[in-house]
């Protein structure tokens, strides 16, 4: 889950891997443990493995099931390929075992109860339901992977507010690109509970972290006029 707009190269971005900074975790950035990136990478592994596991436990072939394969799958290609080559440096940061499994490795498995929902009960996906979902999560890899690409690149050249491109509108591309993701995964598994398990991910912890992104930019001049102009999730057209 990665980044955001104007921000700096000391601000907090959006993945869906929690971001842990209390007193459990202080000081797990050096010594013993696993990088957040360990964590947050094995699931992106384990996707391809799970979901053929799942497809053939229970004997479920169906177009819309190698649909949402396709989807997750490259969603996760996709995101160890930019680890490869724009890495995001907050997720170097080391955690022991005992607190990355449980509070993050444990927490992002909430993800495959999408596909789950869809393999298991072998849900038939109207096709206009699959064209949303694929609009959606189209939409969401857009988002999520250039605004990603836009805040490595430049901050490689000047730090400070990132205030054009996908950050022109909105202060949170990131976010807002994968929620619309996960979104899509949600809208294919025609259940309740995918939607249920984004909306904690989104007020527990993205909420949370763009607002205080906003804190820590708040101390460039030019950020007032910047926030007026730009929603803080949805990009603001007017």
């Amino acid at each position: 889950m990665s980044t955001t707009n104007a921000e700096t190269s000391a601000d907090t971005g959006g993945s869906t891997a929690p971001r842990p900074t209390n007193e459990r975790t202080a000081g797990t950035n050096r010594g013993n443990g696993l990088k957040v990136s360990t964590y947050i990478n094995a699931h992106k592994i384990l996707v391809f493995p799970v979901l053929l596991g799942l497809m053939w436990y229970y004997d479920n072939g169906s177009a819309d099931a190698y649909i949402y394969l396709a989807m997750h799958g490259t969603y996760s290609i996709l995101w160890l390929l930019k680890h490869a080559m724009f890495a995001d440096r907050r997720f170097e940061q080391k955690l022991p075992v005992w607190v990355g499994g449980p509070f993050l490795f444990v927490p992002l498995a909430g993800y495959y109860v999408a596909p789950y929902l869809l393999i298991s009960r072998h849900v038939t996906v109207p096709p206009p339901v699959v064209a949303l979902a694929l609009f959606v999560y189209i939409l969401g890899v857009f988002y999520h992977y250039v605004s990603d690409a836009q805040k490595y690149y430049t901050l490689q050249i000047r730090k400070g507010l990132i205030r054009d491109g996908l950050f022109g509108r909105t202060r949170n591309p990131n976010y807002l690109g994968e929620i619309l993701i996960y979104s899509g995964y949600a809208i294919m598994s025609l259940h309740w509970v995918p939607f249920l398990i984004l909306a904690g991910w989104v007020f527990g912890f993205f909420v949370r972290n763009m607002r205080a992104k906003d804190r820590s930019m708040s101390r460039y001049p030019d950020f007032a006029e910047y926030k007026r102009r730009t929603g803080l999730l949805f990009p603001k057209l007017w």
